[in-house]
Protein backbone atom coordinates (compact mmCIF):
# COMPACT_ATOMS: atom_id res chain seq x y z
CA UNK A 1 0.00 0.00 0.00
CA UNK A 2 1.39 3.41 -0.98
CA UNK A 3 1.95 6.30 1.39
CA UNK A 4 -0.22 9.36 0.88
CA UNK A 5 -0.63 12.79 2.44
CA UNK A 6 -2.48 12.82 5.74
CA UNK A 7 -5.91 14.41 5.60
CA UNK A 8 -6.48 17.81 7.17
CA UNK A 9 -10.22 17.60 6.52
CA UNK A 10 -11.94 18.25 9.78
CA UNK A 11 -14.39 15.37 10.16
CA UNK A 12 -13.11 12.26 11.94
CA UNK A 13 -14.95 8.94 12.19
CA UNK A 14 -14.13 6.54 15.03
CA UNK A 15 -15.38 2.95 15.34
CA UNK A 16 -15.60 0.66 18.35
CA UNK A 17 -17.63 -0.50 21.34
CA UNK A 18 -18.97 1.89 23.94
CA UNK A 19 -19.76 0.29 27.29
CA UNK A 20 -21.39 0.98 30.61
CA UNK A 21 -18.55 1.44 33.10
CA UNK A 22 -19.29 0.43 36.70
CA UNK A 23 -16.68 1.68 39.17
CA UNK A 24 -16.35 0.92 42.86
CA UNK A 25 -16.47 4.19 44.83
CA UNK A 26 -13.72 5.44 47.10
CA UNK A 27 -11.04 2.96 45.98
CA UNK A 28 -13.06 0.06 47.43
CA UNK A 29 -12.43 -3.49 46.32
CA UNK A 30 -15.14 -5.45 44.53
CA UNK A 31 -15.63 -7.50 47.68
CA UNK A 32 -16.25 -4.38 49.76
CA UNK A 33 -18.82 -2.50 47.72
CA UNK A 34 -22.59 -2.69 47.45
CA UNK A 35 -22.81 0.16 44.92
CA UNK A 36 -21.14 1.25 41.69
CA UNK A 37 -20.70 4.59 39.93
CA UNK A 38 -22.15 4.30 36.41
CA UNK A 39 -20.55 6.14 33.48
CA UNK A 40 -19.88 5.29 29.84
CA UNK A 41 -16.63 4.65 28.04
CA UNK A 42 -14.60 2.69 25.54
CA UNK A 43 -11.39 3.45 23.68
CA UNK A 44 -12.73 4.70 20.37
CA UNK A 45 -15.57 6.64 22.01
CA UNK A 46 -13.00 8.23 24.33
CA UNK A 47 -10.97 9.39 21.33
CA UNK A 48 -14.10 10.82 19.71
CA UNK A 49 -15.06 12.75 22.86
CA UNK A 50 -11.58 14.29 23.07
CA UNK A 51 -11.78 15.43 19.47
CA UNK A 52 -15.27 16.87 19.92
CA UNK A 53 -14.12 18.86 22.96
CA UNK A 54 -11.26 20.19 20.82
CA UNK A 55 -13.75 21.41 18.22
CA UNK A 56 -13.22 18.69 15.59
CA UNK A 57 -16.42 17.38 13.96
CA UNK A 58 -16.51 13.72 14.96
CA UNK A 59 -18.81 10.79 14.18
CA UNK A 60 -18.82 7.75 16.45
CA UNK A 61 -19.92 4.45 14.92
CA UNK A 62 -20.98 1.41 16.92
CA UNK A 63 -23.83 -1.09 17.37
CA UNK A 64 -26.14 -0.96 20.39
CA UNK A 65 -29.26 -2.78 21.56
CA UNK A 66 -32.47 -0.84 21.12
CA UNK A 67 -33.32 -0.08 24.74
CA UNK A 68 -33.45 2.74 27.28
CA UNK A 69 -29.88 2.25 28.54
CA UNK A 70 -28.52 2.57 25.02
CA UNK A 71 -30.50 5.74 24.50
CA UNK A 72 -29.05 7.14 27.73
CA UNK A 73 -25.60 6.25 26.44
CA UNK A 74 -26.27 8.01 23.13
CA UNK A 75 -27.49 11.09 25.00
CA UNK A 76 -24.21 11.10 26.93
CA UNK A 77 -22.23 10.97 23.68
CA UNK A 78 -24.32 13.71 22.11
CA UNK A 79 -23.81 15.88 25.18
CA UNK A 80 -20.10 15.80 24.37
CA UNK A 81 -20.82 16.93 20.83
CA UNK A 82 -20.47 13.63 18.96
CA UNK A 83 -22.32 12.76 15.80
CA UNK A 84 -24.25 9.54 16.37
CA UNK A 85 -26.06 9.03 13.06
CA UNK A 86 -23.72 6.13 12.28
CA UNK A 87 -24.87 4.10 15.29
CA UNK A 88 -26.90 1.04 14.29
CA UNK A 89 -29.24 -0.96 16.51
CA UNK A 90 -29.42 -4.69 16.99
CA UNK A 91 -28.39 -7.45 19.33
CA UNK A 92 -29.48 -7.91 22.91
CA UNK A 93 -27.09 -6.21 25.32
CA UNK A 94 -24.73 -3.34 25.97
CA UNK A 95 -21.19 -4.34 26.90
CA UNK A 96 -20.12 -3.73 30.51
CA UNK A 97 -16.88 -3.35 32.33
CA UNK A 98 -16.27 -3.21 36.06
CA UNK A 99 -13.39 -1.16 37.44
CA UNK A 100 -11.72 -1.46 40.83
CA UNK A 101 -9.38 1.53 41.11
CA UNK A 102 -5.94 0.79 42.52
CA UNK A 103 -4.18 2.79 45.21
CA UNK A 104 -0.51 3.08 46.07
CA UNK A 105 0.98 -0.40 45.51
CA UNK A 106 -2.34 -2.17 44.75
CA UNK A 107 -3.07 -2.39 41.03
CA UNK A 108 -6.35 -1.45 39.43
CA UNK A 109 -8.47 -4.34 38.18
CA UNK A 110 -10.87 -4.53 35.22
CA UNK A 111 -13.49 -7.25 34.72
CA UNK A 112 -15.10 -7.33 31.28
CA UNK A 113 -18.65 -8.48 30.57
CA UNK A 114 -18.78 -8.06 26.79
CA UNK A 115 -19.32 -11.54 25.38
CA UNK A 116 -22.38 -11.62 23.15
CA UNK A 117 -22.83 -7.85 23.28
CA UNK A 118 -24.42 -5.99 20.38
CA UNK A 119 -21.00 -4.88 19.20
CA UNK A 120 -19.39 -8.30 19.62
CA UNK A 121 -22.04 -9.78 17.33
CA UNK A 122 -21.56 -7.09 14.66
CA UNK A 123 -20.98 -8.49 11.17
CA UNK A 124 -19.93 -7.07 7.81
CA UNK A 125 -22.77 -5.45 5.91
CA UNK A 126 -24.51 -4.03 8.99
CA UNK A 127 -23.00 -0.53 8.66
CA UNK A 128 -23.33 1.77 5.64
CA UNK A 129 -19.69 2.87 5.55
CA UNK A 130 -19.90 4.68 2.23
CA UNK A 131 -22.54 7.06 3.59
CA UNK A 132 -20.64 7.55 6.86
CA UNK A 133 -17.34 8.26 5.10
CA UNK A 134 -18.84 10.52 2.42
CA UNK A 135 -17.85 13.78 4.14
CA UNK A 136 -15.02 12.49 6.36
CA UNK A 137 -11.26 12.78 6.03
CA UNK A 138 -10.04 10.49 8.81
CA UNK A 139 -10.97 7.03 10.13
CA UNK A 140 -9.75 5.78 13.50
CA UNK A 141 -10.16 2.28 14.95
CA UNK A 142 -8.33 0.09 17.44
CA UNK A 143 -7.36 -3.50 18.14
CA UNK A 144 -10.14 -3.80 20.69
CA UNK A 145 -12.73 -3.75 17.90
CA UNK A 146 -11.06 -6.80 16.35
CA UNK A 147 -10.49 -8.64 19.64
CA UNK A 148 -14.08 -9.48 20.54
CA UNK A 149 -15.01 -11.87 17.74
CA UNK A 150 -14.02 -13.03 14.26
CA UNK A 151 -17.12 -11.28 12.92
CA UNK A 152 -15.95 -8.05 14.53
CA UNK A 153 -12.52 -8.42 12.95
CA UNK A 154 -14.18 -9.00 9.58
CA UNK A 155 -16.26 -5.83 10.10
CA UNK A 156 -13.04 -3.93 10.79
CA UNK A 157 -11.57 -5.18 7.52
CA UNK A 158 -14.71 -4.11 5.66
CA UNK A 159 -14.46 -0.59 7.13
CA UNK A 160 -10.74 -0.37 6.35
CA UNK A 161 -11.16 -1.49 2.75
CA UNK A 162 -13.89 1.10 2.13
CA UNK A 163 -12.03 3.89 3.96
CA UNK A 164 -8.93 3.10 1.91
CA UNK A 165 -10.87 3.09 -1.36
CA UNK A 166 -12.46 6.43 -0.47
CA UNK A 167 -9.10 8.01 0.32
CA UNK A 168 -9.43 8.60 4.08
CA UNK A 169 -6.42 8.82 6.38
CA UNK A 170 -6.49 5.70 8.58
CA UNK A 171 -5.12 5.54 12.11
CA UNK A 172 -4.92 2.51 14.39
CA UNK A 173 -4.36 2.24 18.11
CA UNK A 174 -2.97 -1.26 18.65
CA UNK A 175 -4.75 -1.46 22.04
CA UNK A 176 -3.87 -5.03 23.01
CA UNK A 177 -6.15 -6.38 25.76
CA UNK A 178 -5.13 -9.90 26.77
CA UNK A 179 -8.45 -10.61 28.51
CA UNK A 180 -10.40 -10.09 25.25
CA UNK A 181 -8.66 -12.39 22.77
CA UNK A 182 -10.69 -15.53 23.41
CA UNK A 183 -12.05 -16.71 20.06
CA UNK A 184 -9.18 -18.92 18.94
CA UNK A 185 -6.93 -16.47 17.09
CA UNK A 186 -3.97 -14.53 18.40
CA UNK A 187 -3.80 -10.76 18.23
CA UNK A 188 -0.83 -10.99 15.87
CA UNK A 189 -2.67 -13.29 13.44
CA UNK A 190 -5.68 -11.01 13.21
CA UNK A 191 -4.08 -7.59 13.54
CA UNK A 192 -1.02 -7.82 11.31
CA UNK A 193 -3.03 -7.84 8.04
CA UNK A 194 -5.38 -5.12 9.30
CA UNK A 195 -2.58 -2.83 10.48
CA UNK A 196 -1.26 -2.72 6.91
CA UNK A 197 -3.99 -0.15 6.14
CA UNK A 198 -2.55 2.29 8.69
CA UNK A 199 -1.16 5.71 7.82
CA UNK A 200 -0.69 6.41 11.54
CA UNK A 201 -0.10 3.88 14.34
CA UNK A 202 -0.37 4.43 18.09
CA UNK A 203 0.59 2.08 20.87
CA UNK A 204 2.60 1.30 23.95
CA UNK A 205 5.80 -0.71 23.69
CA UNK A 206 4.25 -4.02 24.91
CA UNK A 207 1.48 -3.68 22.31
CA UNK A 208 3.95 -3.33 19.45
CA UNK A 209 5.71 -6.40 20.84
CA UNK A 210 2.52 -8.47 21.07
CA UNK A 211 1.23 -7.57 17.60
CA UNK A 212 4.33 -6.83 15.50
CA UNK A 213 6.96 -8.73 17.49
CA UNK A 214 9.18 -5.70 18.18
CA UNK A 215 11.14 -5.82 21.42
CA UNK A 216 10.50 -2.91 23.84
CA UNK A 217 13.19 -0.33 24.54
CA UNK A 218 12.24 -0.22 28.23
CA UNK A 219 11.13 3.28 29.17
CA UNK A 220 9.73 1.89 32.41
CA UNK A 221 13.34 1.76 33.66
CA UNK A 222 13.99 5.46 33.05
CA UNK A 223 14.92 7.62 36.05
CA UNK A 224 12.22 10.23 36.66
CA UNK A 225 14.95 12.86 36.91
CA UNK A 226 16.06 12.15 33.32
CA UNK A 227 13.65 14.60 31.73
CA UNK A 228 15.06 14.10 28.22
CA UNK A 229 15.73 10.31 28.26
CA UNK A 230 18.37 11.07 25.61
CA UNK A 231 20.21 7.80 26.12
CA UNK A 232 17.20 5.83 24.85
CA UNK A 233 16.59 7.85 21.69
CA UNK A 234 18.77 5.78 19.29
CA UNK A 235 16.90 2.66 20.38
CA UNK A 236 13.52 4.35 19.85
CA UNK A 237 14.69 5.41 16.37
CA UNK A 238 15.48 1.79 15.51
CA UNK A 239 12.08 0.85 16.95
CA UNK A 240 10.37 3.27 14.56
CA UNK A 241 12.39 1.99 11.62
CA UNK A 242 11.29 -1.56 12.39
CA UNK A 243 7.60 -0.55 12.49
CA UNK A 244 8.06 1.24 9.17
CA UNK A 245 9.64 -1.89 7.69
CA UNK A 246 6.77 -4.11 8.86
CA UNK A 247 4.03 -1.63 7.87
CA UNK A 248 5.38 0.15 4.76
CA UNK A 249 2.35 2.40 4.35
CA UNK A 250 2.69 3.89 7.85
CA UNK A 251 3.92 7.49 7.89
CA UNK A 252 3.89 8.22 11.61
CA UNK A 253 4.70 5.83 14.44
CA UNK A 254 3.75 6.97 17.93
CA UNK A 255 4.77 5.57 21.28
CA UNK A 256 3.24 6.90 24.48
CA UNK A 257 5.64 5.92 27.25
CA UNK A 258 4.58 5.29 30.83
CA UNK A 259 6.65 4.41 33.86
CA UNK A 260 4.22 3.26 36.58
CA UNK A 261 5.82 3.93 39.94
CA UNK A 262 2.62 3.20 41.89
CA UNK A 263 -1.04 3.01 40.92
CA UNK A 264 -1.37 6.77 41.44
CA UNK A 265 2.10 7.97 40.45
CA UNK A 266 3.13 7.73 36.81
CA UNK A 267 5.72 9.28 34.55
CA UNK A 268 4.67 10.07 30.96
CA UNK A 269 6.57 10.86 27.78
CA UNK A 270 6.11 10.21 24.06
CA UNK A 271 8.08 9.75 20.85
CA UNK A 272 7.22 10.04 17.17
CA UNK A 273 9.12 8.44 14.30
CA UNK A 274 8.34 9.96 10.90
CA UNK A 275 10.23 10.77 7.69
CA UNK A 276 13.37 9.09 9.00
CA UNK A 277 13.59 11.24 12.11
CA UNK A 278 12.63 10.86 15.77
CA UNK A 279 10.92 13.55 17.81
CA UNK A 280 10.35 13.31 21.56
CA UNK A 281 8.67 15.18 24.38
CA UNK A 282 9.84 15.98 27.86
CA UNK A 283 8.47 14.11 30.86
CA UNK A 284 5.35 14.68 32.97
CA UNK A 285 5.73 13.34 36.51
CA UNK A 286 2.15 12.85 37.76
CA UNK A 287 2.21 12.12 41.48
CA UNK A 288 -1.50 12.20 42.35
CA UNK A 289 -3.62 10.65 39.61
CA UNK A 290 -7.40 10.84 39.74
CA UNK A 291 -8.18 8.32 36.98
CA UNK A 292 -5.68 6.93 34.49
CA UNK A 293 -8.24 4.98 32.45
CA UNK A 294 -8.46 6.57 29.01
CA UNK A 295 -5.14 8.42 29.23
CA UNK A 296 -3.86 6.58 26.15
CA UNK A 297 -7.05 7.45 24.29
CA UNK A 298 -6.58 11.07 25.34
CA UNK A 299 -3.11 10.95 23.77
CA UNK A 300 -4.57 9.56 20.54
CA UNK A 301 -7.31 12.20 20.45
CA UNK A 302 -4.77 14.93 21.12
CA UNK A 303 -2.46 13.62 18.42
CA UNK A 304 -5.15 13.39 15.74
CA UNK A 305 -6.17 16.93 16.65
CA UNK A 306 -2.55 18.04 16.43
CA UNK A 307 -1.91 16.39 13.07
CA UNK A 308 -5.03 18.03 11.62
CA UNK A 309 -4.47 21.44 13.24
CA UNK A 310 -0.66 21.70 12.98
CA UNK A 311 0.05 19.71 9.78
CA UNK A 312 3.54 21.19 9.41
CA UNK A 313 4.60 21.01 13.06
CA UNK A 314 4.82 17.43 14.32
CA UNK A 315 6.65 18.49 17.46
CA UNK A 316 3.84 20.83 18.50
CA UNK A 317 1.28 18.12 17.76
CA UNK A 318 3.26 15.64 19.87
CA UNK A 319 3.53 18.08 22.78
CA UNK A 320 -0.20 18.78 22.57
CA UNK A 321 -1.04 15.07 22.64
CA UNK A 322 1.09 14.36 25.70
CA UNK A 323 -0.27 17.37 27.58
CA UNK A 324 -3.81 16.16 26.80
CA UNK A 325 -2.91 12.72 28.13
CA UNK A 326 -1.35 14.17 31.26
CA UNK A 327 -4.51 16.17 31.97
CA UNK A 328 -6.69 13.07 31.51
CA UNK A 329 -5.00 11.56 34.55
CA UNK A 330 -6.70 14.32 36.57
CA UNK A 331 -10.22 13.76 35.16
CA UNK A 332 -12.58 11.11 36.54
CA UNK A 333 -14.18 8.72 34.06
CA UNK A 334 -13.14 7.47 30.63
CA UNK A 335 -13.70 10.77 28.81
CA UNK A 336 -11.08 13.54 28.71
CA UNK A 337 -13.27 16.57 29.35
CA UNK A 338 -10.67 19.28 28.73
CA UNK A 339 -10.41 22.13 26.25
CA UNK A 340 -7.74 23.23 23.80
CA UNK A 341 -6.99 26.24 26.02
CA UNK A 342 -6.38 23.99 29.03
CA UNK A 343 -4.07 21.72 27.07
CA UNK A 344 -2.13 24.62 25.59
CA UNK A 345 -1.81 26.20 29.03
CA UNK A 346 -0.14 23.04 30.31
CA UNK A 347 2.05 22.88 27.19
CA UNK A 348 3.21 26.39 28.01
CA UNK A 349 4.28 25.39 31.51
CA UNK A 350 1.28 26.37 33.64
CA UNK A 351 1.38 23.65 36.29
CA UNK A 352 0.44 25.81 39.29
CA UNK A 353 -3.01 24.29 39.86
CA UNK A 354 -4.31 27.69 40.90
CA UNK A 355 -8.04 28.43 40.76
CA UNK A 356 -9.03 30.05 37.46
CA UNK A 357 -11.15 33.08 38.35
Amino acid sequence: MKKKSLSTDKKVVTFGEVMLRLTTPGFRRFSQTNEFIATYGGSEANVAVSLAHFGIPTEFVTRLPDNAVSRACINSLRASGLGTDGIVFGGKRLGLYYLECGAAFRNSNVVYDREGSSFATLRPGMIDWETIFADAGWFHWSGIAAALSQEGADACREALEIADRMGLTISCDLNFRKKLWNYGCTAAEVMQPLVQYSDVIFGAEPEYQEILGIQPVGFRDVDTADVSFESDLPSFEKFGQEVERLVPRCQKVFLELRNSITSNHNVLAAVLYSDGTLKHTGIYDIEHETDRVGAGDAFVGGMIYGLITYPDDDRKALDFALAASALKNTVYGDFNLVTVDEVESLMNGNTSGRVSR
